[in-house]
């Protein structure tokens, strides 16, 4: 359920930007953004941090695309959140508290290597979409980037999550293994 709540602020604003425009796919994906906040609060009490980097992110950007009626605003929201998750790794590896492994961590036990190689592999992963959007966006048609916004950092990131999932479950303890057969 909460993934598909993720996901409905996206298919809101793909949809209305090829019915309609930028500029009223960006104002609906501000309110889908909010009600997903709003609904996700309801129903799990909690609102993560990506969460409310990316809603903060959208209001901004949104709101300055929509204001200033230009949309390169929405353009940089993208490269904006996802340079922040590289960061927010970045630094919370740097500090010896592996966001990552705060996350995965309760339900996996792994080396501090291991945890080192997925915050690594997940900054390197952040920032290349950071920078492939900066070259899509203003290199390309806005057909173009919304399709990649849209399905191309999906996809990627649906695909990294899989990597991701082969690599920690090369890496559990053997008896973990045969626990789960």
């Amino acid at each position: 359920m909460k993934q598909l709540i993720d996901f409905i602020p996206l298919i809101v604003f793909f949809v209305l930007y090829k019915i309609y425009d930028i500029y009223t796919a960006t104002g609906a994906l501000i309110i889908a953004t909010a009600i997903q906040v709003i609904v996700t609060y309801a129903l799990y009490k909690k609102v993560e941090k990506m969460q409310l980097i990316t809603f903060i992110a959208v209001a901004v950007f949104g709101g300055m695309t929509l204001f200033l009626h230009d949309d390169n605003f929405i353009k940089w929201k993208v490269t904006i959140v996802y340079s922040a998750f590289a960061l927010g790794l970045t630094i919370s590896h740097l500090m010896g508290k592996s966001a990552v492994k705060a996350m995965l961590g309760k339900e996996l036990t792994l080396p501090d290597n291991v945890w080192a190689n997925i915050n690594w592999a997940w900054v390197a992963f952040f920032a290349s979409c950071a920078g492939l959007n900066l070259y899509i966006a203003f290199n390309m048609p806005l057909d173009s980037w919304v399709n990649f916004k849209v399905f191309g950092l999906l996809a990627a990131t649906v695909a990294f999550t899989i990597a991701t999932g082969i690599y920690l479950y090369k890496h559990l303890p053997q008896n973990k293994h045969r626990d789960q057969e």
